[in-house]
């Protein structure tokens, strides 16, 4: 059965950072990429970031110059360095997982940034 289970999140102030861990098991086929999305109270859930190889790399215009995401060596374990956050970053964030043949969600971990 898959799993995808995130950590790192945190109550931080405003310009802080905090990374991101989702670490993926279970997983029978090739991972076509993870990513990151986020649902802050009373909006929708966001694209935040995407990575599909280490040189391929997709992000929010909202993010881009501030997270960065990246994958371990195995490809199994995704991060999301973030930087310089602001409050409006608040959100809980979601890893996501795509196969060639299914899309998987982790539970999200909360991150509040105080101004």
């Amino acid at each position: 059965q898959v799993r995808l289970v995130e950590s790192g999140g945190d109550l931080v102030q405003a310009g802080r950072s905090l990374r991101l861990s989702c670490a993926a098991s279970g997983i029978t086929y090739n991972i076509k990429d993870m990513a990151w999305f986020r649902q802050a109270p009373g909006k929708q859930r966001e694209f935040v970031a995407r990575i599909y190889t280490r040189e391929n790399t997709d992000y929010a215009d909202s993010v881009k110059g501030r997270f960065t995401v990246s994958r371990d060596g195995a490809g199994n374990v995704a991060y999301l360095q973030m930087n310089s956050l602001k409050p409006e970053d608040t959100a809980v964030y979601y890893c996501n997982l795509r196969t060639n043949y299914a899309e998987y969600w982790g539970q999200g971990t909360q991150v509040t940034v105080s101004s």
